[in-house]
């Protein structure tokens, strides 16, 4: 009988669910798409895997229902190795938060998934500093002590983003606020990496970046002003009328096929 004597475990494929988050926002390549930390995590277990293969269910906006509606049987049917799992979050979001709710479609999610792979991966989100995150924090607190409660019932994995100091710091989110940058999206590929039992490539990927001078005031009112005439007054806009900035956008990478795979 062979055995695996490489340091990484052998891990065949990959299915990641979820909204923006996972699906990439702010990683934008040249081309015009979004890469995201799934992606980038894909990339490294085709790596270290021969025939490695790889989808991404997620599309931005998604709320945890449309996520269990449209994602979740499709992703059990593949029997991947590994499942990420990561939703909720824009529901806390919105004014008519409803947390049990919530907790029903995120357990219907979990009790679907885990028995159709070999390793189930959830997260607590992070969060950005600032008054959102204050507002909001409760709500996502609730909703990770939830994720937290199904992973312990369902043997899976957390990656705990939330309590990473490097991922609340605001220079690793976009200029929307909403979505992390090229480099925080690298810093959760390397979290997941590592807790997927992959040997640490930065095992500092969760302390902030150096301390650097923070910007001028008046830069700093500039950039709020800028927020929210591009960023905040659309998302308002778009929560009044109960539409979505994934309204009609397919799945990122909707087939289980090889990495590398157009």
């Amino acid at each position: 009988m062979q055995t695996n004597t490489s340091p990484h475990p052998a891990y065949s494929s990959l299915v990641a669910l979820g909204d923006s988050f996972t699906e990439g926002m702010s990683d934008l390549l040249p081309d015009g798409t979004y890469r995201g930390w799934a992606d980038l995590l894909a990339a490294r277990m085709a790596a270290v895997q021969p025939g490695f293969r790889y989808a991404n269910l997620a599309v931005r906006g998604k709320l945890i229902r449309q996520i269990v509606d449209e994602q979740v049987e499709v992703a059990a049917a593949m029997q991947a190795d590994v499942v990420t799992l990561v939703g909720g979050l824009n529901d806390t979001l919105r004014p008519k938060y409803d947390m049990v709710m919530v907790r029903d479609l995120l357990t219907e999610a979990v009790e679907r998934l885990a028995p159709n792979c070999k390793q189930l991966v959830l997260m607590r989100s992070p969060g950005r500093q600032g008054p959102v995150l204050e507002r909001f924090r409760p709500r996502m607190e609730a909703l990770f002590a939830c994720v937290d409660e199904l992973a312990e019932r369902h043997g899976a994995l957390v990656v705990d983003l939330y309590g990473a100091p490097a991922l609340s710091d605001p220079r690793l989110w976009d200029v929307d606020r909403l979505h992390l940058t090229a480099e925080g999206h690298r810093r959760v590929a390397e979290a997941v990496w590592q807790t997927l039992g992959h040997p640490p490539e930065d095992p500092e990927w969760h302390l902030p970046p150096e301390a650097t001078l923070p910007p001028h005031w008046v830069a700093r009112r500039v950039e709020d002003a800028r927020f929210a005439r591009r960023h905040l007054l659309p998302w308002i806009g778009r929560r009044l009328t109960g539409r979505s900035s994934g309204d009609g956008l397919p799945p990122k990478r909707p087939e289980l096929l090889p990495y590398g795979t157009p």
